[in-house]
């Protein structure tokens, strides 16, 4: 269990180069995938909420209510995630022992997943979630391999720390599908369909 200040930061800076639109703003129940990722995020134990911005940054804050969030641009969005994550450091609260890390485009993300990472998986570098089909988001990363975090390039850049052995992986296990992010049209179809979480 964490003491003082807890961050989550949620990555939305992506291109959406394989949908071919902007996923972030595609309509989703009454708003956006976006925009309901962030619903569940400030329903969550924060008191920091950052989210990064990069291809769509314009359109996103035309269409996303973005109350009680912390916009933060990733300049070099277009080379993968790694630098959306290396942004939203340097504006994390000095007080946070850490971040909960989570996709933009996880409208299914539990509320329940997010405050239970919180209260049970703080006291390691790094824990996980360990779906039933599965390790996924969100992940608790400790401030301490931030220095590490901040030299990472490119995509899926914090699984190469999970799976380098260098850095202690706890799993939190979650008694639940992995909730389904969307990269594709039949990601956003399967995400329409599938009931609420």
């Amino acid at each position: 269990m964490t003491n003082g200040v807890v961050t989550g930061v949620v990555l939305a800076a992506g291109t959406s180069r394989r949908l071919g639109t902007a996923k972030q703003v595609l309509s989703y129940r009454n708003t956006t995938v976006l925009g309901a990722t962030l619903d569940v995020v400030r329903s969550c134990a924060f008191d920091q909420i950052i989210v990064t911005l990069g291809g769509a940054a314009a359109a996103v804050r035309q269409q996303v209510d973005l109350t009680g969030v912390e916009v933060v641009m990733a300049d070099d969005f277009d080379s993968g995630c790694a630098s959306s994550l290396r942004s939203a450091l340097s504006s994390v609260h000095p007080q946070a022992a850490g971040i909960v890390l989570m996709l933009g485009d996880q409208p299914g993300l539990s509320a329940a997943t997010v405050d239970r990472l919180i209260a049970e998986g703080t006291s390691t570098a790094i824990t996980v979630c360990r779906y039933h089909d599965g390790i996924g988001h969100p992940f608790w990363l400790s401030r301490s391999i931030f220095g590490e975090l901040a030299r990472l390039h490119g995509d899926k850049a914090v699984w190469k720390i999970i799976e380098s052995g260098r850095v202690p992986v706890s799993r939190l296990d979650i008694d639940a599908p992995m909730p389904l992010d969307v990269d594709t049209w039949d990601d956003y179809e399967r995400l329409r369909a599938a009931t609420s979480p």
